[in-house]
């Protein structure tokens, strides 16, 4: 594995140095649009963030991905117990369930995907470690002694079941535990934090299949697994961005698999045998979410001053990626994650998705940010058929700003974690939840209602009209965002 020397990294820092001026002279004289929104630390936190997202050299995959995956030790106030979660042995019950559930949503003939194996996923049990130092080292302790000690500090009955970012491509669960060492730390539970499959190494619907391998292991572990089973009402899924799109699609898929079963369906997992349809979680909870494969909604420029995501349309200079070893694929296909053909499958986009009835509550959680258009249309038609939706969107915050800029002390980091906790903490206790719309000021989270139902303009006809416009533009290759990573 790649790695980076003190005088390497003082140089990446020292390229940036005309970026941090630039912002610290506008933002110090008023003539940045987000001086009145941000404080200087926010400003230039961003601005280095989009000197490394938007830069003129696009960096091959492996060396992203590699660079995302380097673990920097477990130390502090972090309880991790690392498991593998076995393939169940009735590999072709699982299948069978996730390929009808494809096929039954496709929209066209054209829609075409790669049947994925079904291997072991790994994960990590992580909780919070209290009365220890930022550097105190890690016990040298069994993982099931980690899990027993982790257990043995955790005061509520709250499993998260964690799905990371990284655009499909990038970071694990070692990248994401201060996150899910913050979530346990807040409810006092646990989470399980996955280490779903990476494109473009595999393609859709691979990382699906292990989300659903690990949903159903929480709920009916082999039998030499660490945990007990987990009750379905005591967990929640907990994610961002392309975690997001994950957890929604399981949603989605296990909607799915309800809809089509029988009194008499059953399925084989673990020598357990599960009656259909089964049970989701008690809630999702959603930050930044990522909805939208073909990024098509108007926020996505709109939005750009509030965020560091590269826009839609980039430089030619870009527009392609540098070939490595796991890209381009072969055979070939038009997107990291999937065939370009399935780019608006409601298992790949979840904005695609028609039907929402019967879904759990979900929580989301998001900034002023690109993606703001897309988590609001899911979030509109949500309600409106019947689902319980807790929505906070936070002014001229950018994409997954809780977790980037988690230092910089914001009050708005603050409100949205402990939000984001604390409907963990009543889907599982069982409370009423009702559909509720929150906008947030910038600086003092002043509250001002909004109207779920409302929150998006665009019908279901234009959404669908906007995804499928810019899916022939990523097919034809004729878009520079075609052929760019989507660094989320």
């Amino acid at each position: 594995m790649d790695q980076i020397s003190p005088l390497a990294t003082a140089r990446i820092f020292l390229a940036k140095l005309p970026a941090v001026l630039k912002s610290t002279v506008y933002h110090s004289l008023w003539l940045s649009p987000t001086s009145t929104k941000w404080d200087l630390r926010t400003e230039l936190t961003i601005a280095i963030l989009r000197s490394f997202m938007g830069g003129s050299k696009v960096t091959p995959i492996l060396k992203q991905q590699r660079f995302t995956l380097k673990d920097s030790g477990i130390k502090g106030d972090t309880w991790v117990s690392k498991v593998t979660l076995p393939a169940p042995s009735e590999a072709d019950d699982v299948l069978r369930l996730i390929i009808s559930a494809i096929n039954a949503l496709k929209q066209c003939a054209s829609e075409q995907y790669t049947v994925p194996s079904l291997t072991p996923v790994e994960a990590e049990w992580t909780g919070y470690r209290s009365n220890v130092s930022a550097n105190h080292p890690r016990p040298d302790l069994s993982e099931a002694q980690h899990y027993e000690k982790l257990m043995s500090e955790t005061t509520s009955d709250v499993t998260i079941l964690y799905l990371h970012g990284g655009a499909l491509i990038l970071c694990d669960p070692s990248s994401h535990r201060p996150t899910t060492t913050k979530l346990a730390r807040l409810t006092g539970g646990r989470c399980l934090s996955l280490r779903y499959r990476l494109s473009p190494q595999v393609a859709f619907p691979a990382a699906l299949l292990d989300v659903l391998v690990a949903y159903l292991s929480l709920l009916y572990p082999p039998s030499d697994a660490l945990h007990d089973p987990v009750p379905p009402s005591n967990v929640v899924i907990c994610s961002d961005s392309a975690g997001g799109n994950l957890s929604l699609a399981l949603i989605q898929l296990l909607l799915q698999i309800n809809r089509t079963s029988t009194p008499s369906s059953n399925l084989r997992f673990h020598n357990t045998t599960i009656s259909l349809p089964i049970a989701l979680p008690a809630g999702v909870a959603l930050s930044s979410p990522w909805c939208d494969l073909t990024r098509s909604l108007p926020s996505t420029i709109s939005n750009a001053q509030f965020d560091y995501l590269p826009p839609p349309l980039t430089s030619t200079a870009i527009a392609h990626f540098p070939a490595d070893e796991v890209w381009p694929t072969d055979p070939p296909r038009g997107d990291v994650y999937c065939e370009t053909s399935m780019m608006c499958h409601s298992l790949v986009s979840p904005l695609a998705a028609s039907d929402w009835r019967g879904a759990c509550p979900v929580w989301f959680g998001v900034g002023e940010e690109m993606l703001a258009d897309e988590a609001s249309a899911v979030a509109s038609k949500m309600a409106k058929q019947g689902v319980k939706v807790r929505w906070e969107m936070f002014e001229a915050m950018p994409h997954c700003f809780a977790i980037v800029l988690g230092s910089c002390g914001l009050e708005a980091t603050r409100r949205f974690y402990d939000d984001w906790a604390g409907f963990c903490k009543m889907a599982v206790a069982g409370e009423h939840i009702d559909t509720k719309g929150t906008f947030l000021e910038a600086k003092t989270c002043k509250e001002r209602e909004v109207f779920v139902e409302e929150l998006s303009a665009l019908a279901d006809e234009e959404i669908i009209r906007r995804m499928r416009a810019k899916q022939e533009e990523r097919r034809e290759g004729t878009e520079g965002e075609a052929k760019l990573m989507p660094r989320l």
